[in-house]
């Protein structure tokens, strides 16, 4: 086995587990007889370029459990897509630290950072294993059946729907909710998770895999108004209309650095559905709330599914790096044909992982596109685990 030291950090949003796959390869590697000195960057590939770095092997086994069940990510993050320049330079600084092992955990565009630097190494002739360690709530990386990360902000987003929904109850009107979901509707399909009983909201689900029609959200409101007196409605960010145009896209030209749209920190999306039903099917009382960062980094309601699973992804990126010899590569997590839940952790290429998404199987999605199917349910109990319980008097429940 080479020996040599090792260089990790995050990047992209932060979530409620992202630390447990820092912590998880920083022990790890901790225990290998095949890394010195283990470095974290602060701030992502922005921290290597300006050399801030902390030293991991110095941290005591009771702080980096701390910090692994401590929310956000703890080296900072950042949003920057490489060029060859800033390859050279990252080269550089990776030469004089004696780096032998990358590790950088993030979502789809951090794949594609970990997949340029290790394209430059090769044509530089600089033998690092790079590895991707994967993270993000969307939920929509390639390879993998979840993501870590996605567990447990599925699990704030179900418990704060049910809460929607009780306050819902006791109010009347219309309640619309915004959550993350730029392409993929896997975060907000899990506020069907809230459901308990037949007329419990959300009673619509509306995601980006489905054309979003503003005559066909008014009508389904109506409809559902009349079924329970009530409606509350779940709905990604990232809904488009028929030309695949998102529409929010029409409230901002904010992009990152990797070219994508600025979806989140606003809440226009909300307001304006909020509008159109007030508008055009004369309904007084509507509210809207985006969720928006509040989805990432809550602290308390992380899914202990999500968080063995995002410490096991980092102890697995570090053996098949430093075990195994594998030089590049991002870890899936594969569920298993069985009855009971159950996971492996494969190595597979970054290429396969790097920017490119997956969206919701069309299996997950009903027929008419304003909610999910059984599948969708059996696909996500899993990872989010148990919600709280919540109760009325049994001669207010309703029949509907």
């Amino acid at each position: 086995m080479k020996k040599g030291n090792m260089l990790i950090a995050q990047s992209g949003g932060p979530s409620m587990v992202i630390n447990q796959s820092l912590v998880g390869a920083v022990l790890a590697a901790k225990e290998s007889r095949s890394v010195g000195k283990i470095f974290g960057a602060l701030n992502g590939i922005q921290g290597i370029l300006d050399e801030r770095f902390i030293d991991l092997r110095k941290e005591s086994r009771a702080t980096l459990e701390a910090v692994a069940n401590t929310p956000a990510s703890a080296l900072g993050s950042v949003r920057r897509k490489p060029t060859p320049e800033d390859c050279q330079a990252i080269f550089k600084v990776l030469r004089k630290l004696e780096i032998r092992y990358f590790f950088y955990i993030g979502g789809n565009d951090s794949a594609e950072t970990v997949h340029i630097i290790n394209e430059e190494a090769v044509k530089a002739e600089y033998g690092i294993s790079c590895f991707h360690i994967p993270k993000t709530i969307d939920n929509d990386l390639r390879e993998s059946d979840h993501t870590p990360g996605y567990g447990s902000a599925a699990r704030f987003v179900a418990c704060a729907v049910k809460g929607d929904d009780l306050d819902n109850r006791a109010l009347g009107g219309v309640k619309i909710d915004v959550i993350m979901g730029r392409n993929a509707g896997f975060l907000t399909a899990a506020a069907a998770l809230a459901r308990t009983e037949k007329d419990d909201g959300p009673h619509l689900i509306y995601l980006p895999e489905r054309a979003f029609s503003m005559d066909r959200f008014v009508k389904d409101v109506k409809a559902a108004i009349k079924l329970y007196g009530r409606c509350v409605v779940a709905v990604s960010e990232g809904i488009t209309d028929r030309t695949g145009t998102p529409i929010l896209a029409a409230y901002t030209q904010e992009t990152d650095s990797h070219g994508n749209v600025q979806l989140s920190g606003t809440g226009a999306l909300g307001d304006l559905l909020a509008k159109v039903l007030k508008e055009r099917a004369g309904i007084k009382r509507v509210r809207a709330d985006t969720f928006g960062y509040l989805q990432r980094s809550f602290p308390g309601i992380a899914s202990a599914t999500d968080a063995m699973e995002a410490r096991l992804v980092g102890v697995a990126a570090v053996k098949a790096a430093v075990e195994d010899e594998i030089s590049s590569g991002s870890i899936a997590i594969k569920r298993r044909a069985t009855r009971a839940y159950n996971v492996d952790f494969a190595v597979v290429t970054l290429r396969s992982v790097a920017r490119e998404t997956r969206s919701m199987p069309a299996a997950f999605i009903n027929k008419a596109g304003n909610d999910v199917t059984p599948a969708f349910m059996d696909y996500a109990r899993p990872l989010v685990g148990p919600l709280p319980v919540c109760t009325r008097f049994a001669q207010l429940r309703a029949q509907p």
